[in-house]
């Protein structure tokens, strides 16, 4: 019998963010929205916890942490963080797995992605796949951009707008933290390699 499925709903500096999961895997994440009723009626019902008096939320809640942080400009990539993907290709699975790997505040073309997945003529397929990560941020799909840079579209809170600020978040962050850490680029290098957790 699965676990029941539950969403947490808190405010940050991106919007009103929610997130439906269960002790395993996270299902949704939508985030962007003016209150909190908006953000609720993107992920759909299920046993609601308020994100800031949730003590039985668990990790959940340490997730809503996380998220909070990352919206105020810290880095975290968030590959332990477990996804249920549900009904995917081997490719799409690929695509997801790659694009999870993609260091903060760095980006690649759905081009180059669709490259390292083994496909290089299936830029669209990347782009679709994209177009449809319920997991946004988790799966940070707003680091893959069209060639050149070119804003392709986002489908998370405003659109495009959105996308360019969380780019811009990240690279702000990096600015930040840069001259205290000599070391970034063998940081990035090993997280580049670890494993992002999610499930089929």
């Amino acid at each position: 019998m699965s676990a029941p499925h539950r969403n947490i709903v808190f405010p940050t500096d991106l919007g009103w963010m929610s997130l439906v999961a269960d002790e395993r895997f996270v299902y949704r994440l939508s985030f962007g929205h003016a209150t909190p009723r908006e953000a609720l009626a993107e992920v759909g019902d299920s046993d609601t916890l308020d994100g800031d008096n949730a003590e039985d939320a668990g990790d959940l809640a340490g997730l809503a942490r996380r998220l909070r942080h990352y919206a105020a400009g810290s880095e975290d990539d968030f590959l332990d963080v477990r996804v249920d993907l549900g009904e995917t290709t081997a490719f799409q699975r690929r695509v997801v797995d790659l694009c999870r790997r993609i260091p903060f505040g760095t980006s690649l073309t759905y081009g180059e992605l669709a490259e390292r997945a083994g496909h290089p003529r299936a830029a669209r397929a990347v782009g679709n796949c994209m177009r449809t990560n319920r997991v946004p941020l988790i799966v940070p799909c707003h680091r893959v951009v069209g060639a050149g840079g070119a804003m392709r579209g986002y489908s998370a809170g405003e659109g495009i707008r959105m996308k360019l600020r969380l780019l811009e978040l990240e690279a702000g962050g990096l600015r930040q933290t840069a001259a205290a850490r000599k070391g970034i680029r063998r940081k990035v290098g090993e997280a580049s390699l670890r494993a992002p957790a999610h499930h089929v």
